[in-house]
């Protein structure tokens, strides 16, 4: 699995300010309709859900907010740049700035921890993440996520 079978291009975005976790969420949903046409209350519900469960902020600035949505066929990803860092409860207590959200199929359970260990190993590299916040345009993040799989492939 490559980012690239799970991110569109024009499912990655940099906003200026979010004030809440909610808030993102719904430009979340917004992103998940315009892009993959899913229902906006559906995604925004079901991150909720699942974010009460524990947070998804994983540390070191990035969260990974995902959720299962009956009707969704793949695995989906939506990639934000928060420009002004956000609260998330991260686990290192570090306010927020990347955050790439996957939406996978209700009975998705082997494909969607392959998604999610895959988007956590990118944001992992120290590199990826520096490139990124250096970055606001939505073609150069997207060229910046799925550029490793070119490297990685060689």
């Amino acid at each position: 699995m490559q980012l690239s079978q799970i991110l569109q291009s024009n499912a990655v975005k940099t906003i200026a300010s979010c004030t809440s976790k909610k808030r993102l969420f719904h430009e979340i949903g917004d992103m998940a309709e315009s892009c993959y046409g899913m229902k906006p209350s559906a995604v925004i519900d079901a991150l909720i859900e699942r974010e009460n469960l524990g947070p998804t902020g994983v540390g070191q600035g990035v969260a990974l907010p995902h959720a299962r949505l009956p009707g969704v066929e793949d695995v989906k990803g939506i990639f934000l740049r928060l420009e002004k860092p956000l609260n998330f409860d991260a686990v290192d207590r570090q306010p927020v700035d990347l955050v790439f959200a996957l939406i996978a199929p209700e009975n998705a359970g082997v494909e969607h921890l392959k998604a999610l260990a895959l988007v956590s190993r990118t944001f992992r590299n120290a590199s990826v993440c520096t490139k990124l916040r250096a970055n606001s345009d939505p073609v150069t993040l997207y060229t910046i996520l799925t550029a490793l799989e070119s490297s990685q492939a060689a």
